[in-house]
């Protein structure tokens, strides 16, 4: 994939603070996913500990570039979703973890350069690891950086964040968007883009994992159940077998051009038999049931509970 041109204003910036030597000791890097954050970061921290950088960019070839191919810096931590005594994965990080850490970064880094940790996703930390964590942001060492990770900020506690230097990746405008889109080979890139909501890299994503195939699925799953066609016992396994989450995303945007299309005074894409006030609170339903797929309670109940009240 080539390089996401929205970054270019972050790396110069960067890269000036890096010329001034007053980078940060720790960086956040967030915004929605699929803007690129961490091939964004991982070029970084490649040029950052390159022997032979060139204009911020990794030569590719020195002792450290050739070490981070392989994955064996000893300069570099990644830190990220452990397992737990029983081997399965954890869904948070925990304060051990970052103990470990922030013990790791008080030794001197081997090279002699730079030392990076990179915690991603940084809004997994519970309380105690984010707790553990602020001591080392307020008491950094020398030449080490944090690079903090994280889709929704807002989930980590203000003291983390304040002590961050925050880039934020934000959607491009949609020409700039769809010309990206066009340029790495995405066919349909119009149709790419609006299904994932204005944002390229997603929308790249979904257009190789044939994701534009089941947003036509879902509609024509609304339609025909709205029509009084289709059982929704066979509507709700579809669903579940192959990215729920995703169809309900889908599925959340064909009821808001239902509802544009119902204030315009046109027949919306679904033939709905709901006014635009119940198309709205099924919209919000859309929207809790995905939420709570995250959870514990069974998909299948979820969904079936849902699709009880379209029509």
């Amino acid at each position: 994939m080539s390089t996401m041109p929205w970054h270019a204003e972050h790396w110069l910036r960067l890269q000036a603070r890096r010329q001034r030597d007053a980078l940060p000791h720790a960086l956040l890097l967030c915004g929605p996913a699929g803007l690129g954050k961490r091939a964004f970061a991982q070029r970084f921290v490649q040029g950052l500990l390159c022997e032979r950088p060139i204009d911020g960019e990794a030569c590719g070839g020195c002792r450290s570039c050739l070490l981070l191919a392989a994955g064996s810096h000893p300069d570099l931590v990644a830190l990220s979703f452990g397992l737990r005594k029983d081997g399965v994965q954890r869904s948070e990080i925990v304060v051990e973890q970052i103990r470990e850490l922030s013990a790791r970064l008080a030794m001197r880094s081997q090279f002699g350069g730079w030392q990076v940790a990179m915690i991603d996703p940084a809004d997994a930390m519970n309380t105690a690891a984010a707790n553990a964590l602020l001591k080392t942001l307020e008491e950094p060492s020398q030449q080490t950086m944090l690079i903090l990770l994280a889709d929704a900020p807002w989930r980590m506690p203000q003291t983390i964040r304040s002590r961050c230097q925050r880039i934020e990746f934000q959607l491009p405008a949609a020409a700039d968007a769809l010309a990206w889109l066009q340029a790495v080979g995405v066919s349909d890139a119009a149709t790419a883009l609006v299904a994932a909501s204005g944002n390229p890299g997603q929308a790249y994503l979904w257009a190789q994992e044939g994701a534009l195939e089941r947003r036509l699925e879902v509609r024509k799953d609304l339609a025909a159940l709205a029509a009084g066609r289709g059982q929704s016992t066979e509507v709700i396994k579809r669903w579940l077998d192959s990215e729920p989450a995703q169809r309900l995303w889908f599925a959340a945007q064909a009821t808001a051009d239902e509802i544009k299309a119902r204030a315009a005074g046109s027949t919306g894409p679904l033939a709905s038999a709901m006014d635009v006030e119940a198309l709205g609170h099924w919209y919000d339903a859309l929207n809790r049931t995905r939420e709570g797929l995250r959870g514990p309670l069974r998909g299948d109940l979820l969904l079936l509970e849902l699709l009880a009240q379209w029509r």
